[in-house]
């Protein structure tokens, strides 16, 4: 007999790791080297992209 799985939650933390000097060094230079507005744009950007995934979820969750 099958087993189904109606629902499924999965939690996730990210933290950003620590870096040693010569990480940070070479980091630098890629933002100074057009990596970017620096981190705080781009994690807006990532989250606000999650977001509207989740609510497409949501929406075609609703639809169902």
């Amino acid at each position: 007999m099958p087993v189904e799985i109606r629902e499924l939650h999965i939690k996730v933390t990210v933290n950003e790791a620590p870096q040693d000097e010569g990480a940070q060094a070479s980091r630098n230079g890629a933002e100074r080297s057009g990596g970017g507005a620096g981190g705080g744009a781009d994690r807006e950007a990532i989250v606000a992209e999650c977001v509207e995934q989740v609510l497409r979820i949501m929406q075609n969750k609703r639809e169902r």
